[in-house]
């Protein structure tokens, strides 16, 4: 068992000429920045592709850890064949993290990213048993895909906060092209459950989403309905929460045809039958673009985390919503400045007992001089009661 002591910085930042629009600069407040995970020759990256759970100061996350490999500048720097998931775990709302690698813990299917190889790989089978209540505090679920396009994916279970998960089984196509999922579900019984799920296009690339439910455990899915239509860009990587009873608001990582990538958003109010797109709340996620990460604060609050990738300089944001995603605050910056090329960000986030937000996400530092080229898993934690 290894354990990484999170470092801290407590870091204050000036934006003088950024250019970007409706920006609200820092509070002269301290914002903690801290490493989940770090070592020489590794590269870790996308917790977006994974899971985040919270139980107070506890908190879960998944992420891909390999082998560092130069590339092109601002592209991936890992060798794909040595890519392996694993998951970070913290006891003190993520001031230190312990670090156990997914096949340890019973992941042990091969997939996007997870290259085991084919001696230790274990083919998903179909779910035979209902999974056991989802209402459960230590009931996890988590997806996995064979690529980012058509899948298939399967997944895994936990009983017991994600120190064992079940699995693998399969994740049927549910009649669409195929699936790429990653972890966005709901519970909503003890045998019911939601998911927003990302399916292919017709042309088999990625993607649109789409939001599907169980009502038997597990045992078979329906497709509810079509949350975004087909165009010539993607629709990918939701992030979504449960408003009220029969009402479900969506996070969407959109592109264009034209090359634009932004974070879009919709509203069913008849519990996920009709969707309806509401203003976007980032219309510019920079070169590449992110995924969003949305949480409901105890406040009744949104907020949404996310990354402006560049390769001149990444930036951390979050923006708010007092009236649930009608509308949207100014883009506040968390982080910028220090080096960090477009080859970033993926966050997941969480409020823990403090109040305090905790986003994770994977960063670097290779545009200082003299910087080291890996990337690695980053937290920052900031509280949102500085931006009412």
């Amino acid at each position: 068992m290894r354990y990484l002591l999170g470092f801290l910085a407590l870091v204050s930042f000036s934006f003088i000429g950024l250019t970007a629009p409706a920006v609200a600069q820092q509070k002269d407040k301290f914002i903690e920045h801290k490493v989940v995970f770090q070592e020489d020759g590794e590269y870790a990256g996308w917790p977006a592709n994974h899971g985040i759970w919270g139980w107070g100061n506890e908190i879960l996350v998944g992420f891909v850890k390999a082998s560092f490999k130069q590339t092109q500048p601002g592209l991936h720097t890992y060798d794909p064949k040595s890519a392996e998931n694993q998951y970070a775990r913290s006891f003190d709302g993520g001031d230190t993290w312990e670090i156990k690698d997914a096949y340890s813990l019973g992941q042990t299917a091969w997939g996007h990213d997870n290259n085991i190889v084919p001696d230790r790989a274990v083919k998903p089978t179909v779910l035979k048993e209902p999974m056991p209540d989802f209402t459960s505090e230590g009931f996890l679920l988590t997806f996995l895909r064979h690529n980012n396009h058509d899948g298939p994916s399967h997944f895994y279970y936990s009983k017991d906060k994600g120190e064992r998960w079940e699995g693998p089984y399969v994740f049927p196509n549910m009649g669409t092209p195929g699936l790429a999922n990653r972890t966005d579900y709901h519970v909503e019984g003890k045998q019911v459950l939601s998911a927003f799920v990302t399916t292919a296009k017709s042309n088999s690339k990625e993607g649109r989403v789409a939001f599907v439910r169980t009502k038997d455990g597990g045992l078979n899915w329906d497709l509810v309905s079509w949350i975004t239509a087909e165009h010539e860009g993607f629709d990918i990587m939701p992030s979504s929460i449960q408003l009220a009873e029969n009402t479900w608001l969506t996070t969407i990582r959109t592109r264009y045809e034209n090359g634009r990538d932004l974070i879009s958003s919709y509203i069913s109010k008849d519990n996920g039958n009709s969707w309806n797109r509401l203003v976007d709340p980032a219309s510019d996620t920079g070169r590449g673009g992110s995924p969003p990460a949305l949480v409901k604060l105890k406040d009744g609050r949104l907020a949404l985390g996310y990354i402006h990738r560049s390769e001149f300089g990444s930036r951390v944001h979050v923006r708010f919503s007092a009236n649930n995603g009608e509308s949207w605050g100014d883009e506040i910056i968390l982080r910028s400045g220090d080096g960090a090329s477009r080859d970033a960000g993926y966050p997941r986030m969480v409020q823990r007992e403090d109040g305090k937000l905790v986003m994770i996400y994977y960063w670097n530092n290779v545009n200082q001089a003299d910087a080291k080229p890996f990337r690695y898993i980053a937290a920052t934690v900031f509280d949102p009661e500085e931006w009412k």
